[in-house]
């Protein structure tokens, strides 16, 4: 395991106590930590939730759904990196069409690609935003839900402190 993937486990596992020991009163049983394996996205259309495989890694984000040939309709991949910086996808060697929801540090959705196409390598941008994550799911799913720019994904790897999360 690299130092970046050492790093980056530490900071979700260190997320994930934050969040478990929230709350107040001194004789509160912890909570349990928040699974790393789920997201939770709200927006006024409502609460959508999906099983996610997380790349935290260059080599899972180097692979990620390539080769893939369908992914259930609540799964997903959670690209996740440690530092927030400008972001470009392909879609070299993905077998299915995909959205990607672009995220920022409190997993805020700045941008939507909507249904980026099977083996295109053309890139996409997440645009000028600086970004921290992308979430790929099945492609038009994000507009069939009514996922739009400025909902929020909730995962122990994006933090707000604004609207702090209790998985």
């Amino acid at each position: 395991m690299g130092n970046s993937d050492h790093n980056r486990r530490q900071f979700i596992a260190g997320i994930t106590l934050l969040f478990a020991g929230a709350g107040s009163g001194a004789a509160k049983t912890p909570l349990p930590p928040c699974p790393t394996d789920r997201v939770t996205i709200t927006g006024g259309f409502g609460t959508a939730s999906f099983n996610v495989e997380v790349a935290a890694d260059e080599a899972s984000r180097a692979r990620g759904l390539m080769n893939v040939e369908e992914l259930p309709l609540s799964s997903g991949m959670l690209f996740v990196y440690q530092r927030p910086q400008h972001m470009s996808f392909w879609m070299r060697n993905t077998l299915i069409e995909l959205d990607m929801l672009f995220l920022d540090g409190s997993g805020v959705i700045r941008h939507i690609h909507d249904r980026a196409q099977p083996l295109d390598e053309t890139p996409i941008s997440g645009g000028p935003d600086l970004l921290t994550g992308v979430l790929e799911i099945n492609g038009g799913l994000a507009r069939r839900l009514g996922i739009k720019v400025g909902d929020v994904l909730r995962h122990p790897a994006f933090i707000s402190a604004a609207e702090p999360w209790n998985c």
